[in-house]
């Protein structure tokens, strides 16, 4: 059982284990398990970071500590969560639990020179329609080999004590032992190009549209505003494009062969050249629609178009917030001017 292991692979997993794998792990489960394409990868799961954390805290007493903390005393707050992130760094990992990851890291390459993977924290608060916790914890991408991973699984489980993350939590009243943290293991796509696309207008509601951004490199360019994506916005039945927005991409986000990602100048020649093809971008429409309808409501999707294959994966769905919370208001009628349903989404951390 998911409850009692240390690794859970994405294809026997779902959005009803989030409390075994967070809300990014249970989404990948269910994007694999309804034939979209994704990474393959698997969860350190919440049942790891129990066994983690019950040894720590017979020294550190991390819940009770954390659970005390006054939230708008900010000093005290930052001092303990300094203090917490350090031991979770420094703490060595039960063998048992070390052993497990590390066998279904080499299973992920089945016998295969292994390569590049990201490590992503997915903790059991994250990705829900009635939570806004995504951010908050950390991620890292081009991860190279075993011991580089398994140190940044534990870096994913200390930045569940993160400043920002702690005091979400104790503004809200969230029981520290209703918290825990998944880690998602996942190969990465080497991305010529990446970005979001939302099943339903980011600025207006209409969910008639597929809003969709996008830039050349990795989709970690986008994500953190470092670079003003190309946006289209496409007519979710029709397919037909009725804001084609391309920008000047001055730069890109692509991997370091030791581990990491750097930013670099994009090519002259491509600057201004749109990073999805109108193939691509119909491709796009039609897995948008696949996942909404498997979902049944509107999301919010990372994806990314692989450098040498060109073949498309979603590397993230999540529900979208913004109009989830307006949904007993009409849905917003198509805006006059097509352009009004492009916004610029990326605002932080995803």
């Amino acid at each position: 059982m998911i409850a009692n292991t240390a690794v859970a692979w994405f294809k026997d997993i779902s959005l009803a284990d989030r409390i075994h794998v967070g809300g990014k792990g249970g989404s990948l489960g269910e994007l694999t398990r309804a034939g979209i394409a994704v990474p393959p990868g698997f969860v350190v799961t919440t049942h790891a970071f129990e066994q983690f954390l019950s040894a720590l805290d017979r020294d550190v007493q991390v819940r009770r500590r954390v659970q005390s903390l006054d939230p708008q005393d900010l000093d005290v707050t930052t001092k303990l969560c300094s203090e917490m992130r350090a031991h979770v760094e420094s703490m060595a990992v039960p063998a048992a639990v070390l052993n497990e990851i590390t066998s279904a890291y080499e299973a992920l390459f089945a016998g295969r020179a292994a390569s590049p993977v990201a490590v992503r924290s997915s903790a059991t608060t994250e990705d829900a329609a009635d939570a806004s916790f995504a951010g908050l914890q950390d991620t890292y991408l081009w991860v190279t080999d075993v011991q580089q991973m398994l140190a940044r699984v534990r870096s994913c489980w200390a930045s569940l004590y993160s400043v920002e993350s702690v005091t979400y939590r104790r503004q809200r009243g969230v029981p520290e032992d209703d918290v825990a943290m998944a880690v998602v293991v996942q190969q990465m796509v080497n991305a010529r190009s990446a970005g979001v696309m939302f099943t339903r207008s980011p600025l207006t509601g209409d969910r008639s549209v597929i809003a969709l951004e996008g830039s050349w490199g990795l989709g970690s360019a986008v994500v953190g505003g470092d670079v003003t994506p190309d946006r289209w916005v496409i007519g979710k039945i029709t397919g037909e494009i009725s804001v084609r927005d391309i920008s000047d991409k001055h730069e890109q986000h692509v991997p370091v062969a030791a581990g990491g990602v750097q930013s670099v100048p994009v090519d002259p020649e491509l600057r201004q050249t749109p990073c999805v093809s109108d193939a691509e971008l119909e491709a796009l429409r039609i897995t948008a629609r696949k996942v909404e309808r498997h979902y049944g409501a509107p999301q919010d999707i990372e994806w990314a178009v692989e450098r040498d294959t060109n073949a498309i994966y979603l590397l993230q769905s999540r529900p979208e917030t913004v109009w989830s919370a307006k949904e007993a208001q009409s849905v917003a009628r198509p805006a006059g001017d097509p352009m009004a349903h492009v916004m610029n989404i990326f605002g932080g951390k995803r």
